[in-house]
C-alpha cells in the first residue's frame, strides 16, 4: 500500500509517498481503506519535528479518515467488512489503509458523503470532551471561541450554538468573520483591528464570557482572563503562540476563575470511546437533520499533500483542509 511519510522531519519537501505492507489489525482493531483523510494542525507539527506522537501511537501522519472497513481484528463484533466508517486514528491516516481502534469509529451520519465524515473526527472530539466535558456548556451559557474560522473554531461555534450557547469569536478577515457568523457567532471581531477584551466586555455588559476557547497561547492567556466572568473557564488547545507566560493570578480568586486544557491524542483508547459515545448520542442525530456541519475549504489529491501543508501553515484556509486518497478529489469539489 502506499503512505505518506515526514522522515525526520522538517518542511514540505520531507513529505515523500511510500510504498510498504498493507497492515493487519490486532485485537480489537479494524483496517479502513481509506477514502479522505483530514489534515490538521498537529500534523504539521509533527510534520515539523515540534510535536512527536505519543508512546506507542504510530509515527506517521493523519488524525482522521473516512473509508470501507477491509478486515476486522479480534474480538470486534459491532462492525463488519464492508461498513463505511469514519474514525478517529492513532496516526497513519495518510494511507490507503490505517489500522484503527474498533471503539473509535463511528457510523456516517446519515446524508452526509464520505468526504463531509471525515472532517468530522479530530475537531469534533476535540470540541466535545473540552467544551462539553470539561468545562460543562450548558443552554444559556456564553463562550468566546479564538480562531473562529478554523476547523476546530467553526465545529465550536455551531455545536455551542446549538446547544443554546451565546458565541463570540476572534478572527483576521472580513471574510473570516462572515463565515464565523454564518455558523452560528452572535459577534465576530477581527483581532487585528480590535481589542477582543473590551468588544467582549462591551457586548457583555462588563460581566464577561463563561468559557474561553483558546489555542494561542502566551499573547492571550491574560486577555483571556480579562474577558471571563466570574466562575469562568479558560480552555486551553493548543499553544500556537508559546506555551510560556506570567501573569498578575489574583483573578483567578476573585473571580474563582478555572484554567483547564488537553490534548486529544494522548488520551486512553477508553476515554476516545467515551468520546464516541457521547458524539454518537448527542451530535450524530444534529449532523443527520443538516445541522453543525463541517465547512471544507478545499481538497487535494494523495500526491500533493504538501500543497495542503502549505495552505494550512499560510492560515488562508476557512474550515477544513483533506485529502483525497481514494475518493474523488474533482468530484468533491
Amino acid at each position: 500500500m502506499k503512505r505518506i511519510t515526514h522522515g525526520a522531519g522538517g518542511g514540505i519537501d520531507v513529505l515523500r509517498i511510500s510504498e510498504d505492507d498493507r497492515p493487519s489489525p490486532g485485537a480489537g482493531e479494524v483496517l479502513i481503506e481509506v477514502h479522505y483523510a483530514g489534515v490538521n494542525r498537529p500534523d504539521i507539527q509533527q510534520r515539523s519535528g515540534s510535536y512527536p506522537p505519543p508512546p506507542g501511537a504510530s509515527p506517521y501522519l493523519g488524525l482522521e479518515v473516512s473509508g470501507t472497513i477491509a478486515a476486522l481484528g479480534p474480538g470486534v463484533s459491532n462492525r463488519k467488512v464492508g461498513d463505511q466508517v469514519c474514525a478517529l486514528t492513532p496516526g497513519g491516516g495518510y494511507a490507503e489503509f490505517c489500522l484503527v481502534d474498533g471503539r473509535h469509529c463511528l457510523p456516517i451520519p446519515a446524508g452526509l458523503t464520505l468526504l463531509q465524515a471525515a472532517a468530522l473526527p479530530e475537531n469534533y472530539f476535540t470540541v466535545w470532551a473540552n467544551v462539553f466535558d470539561r468545562a460543562q456548556l450548558q443552554d444559556g451559557m456564553s463562550i468566546l471561541v479564538h480562531g473562529g474560522s478554523s476547523g476546530i473554531g467553526l465545529t465550536a461555534i455551531q455545536l455551542a450554538h446549538a446547544f443554546g450557547a451565546k458565541v463570540f469569536t476572534t478572527a483576521g478577515s472580513a471574510k473570516k468573520l462572515e463565515a464565523c457568523l454564518a455558523a452560528g457567532a452572535s459577534a465576530a471581531f477581527n483581532y487585528r483591528e480590535e481589542d477582543f477584551v473590551e468588544a467582549i466586555l462591551r457586548e457583555t455588559d462588563g460581566r464577561g464570557v463563561d468559557i474561553v476557547l483558546d489555542m494561542v497561547g502566551t499573547p492571550y492567556v491574560e486577555r483571556n482572563i480579562q474577558c471571563l466572568a466570574v466562575e469562568g473557564c479558560l480552555l486551553q488547545i493548543s499553544f500556537l503562540m508559546g506555551s510560556h507566560f506570567s501573569f498578575d493570578a489574583t483573578p483567578l480568586m476573585r473571580k474563582r476563575l478555572t484554567l483547564t486544557g488537553s490534548t486529544l491524542r494522548g488520551r486512553t483508547d477508553q476515554q476516545k470511546a467515551e468520546i464516541a459515545r457521547n458524539l454518537k448520542a448527542n451530535v450524530w442525530p444534529l449532523l443527520a437533520a443538516g445541522k453543525c456541519l463541517p465547512v471544507i475549504d478545499s481538497v487535494f489529491s494523495f500526491e500533493q499533500a504538501g500543497e495542503a501543508h502549505a495552505l494550512m501553515e499560510s492560515s488562508q484556509h476557512i474550515g477544513k483542509i483533506m485529502l483525497a486518497v481514494k475518493g474523488d478529489r474533482d468530484a468533491a469539489q
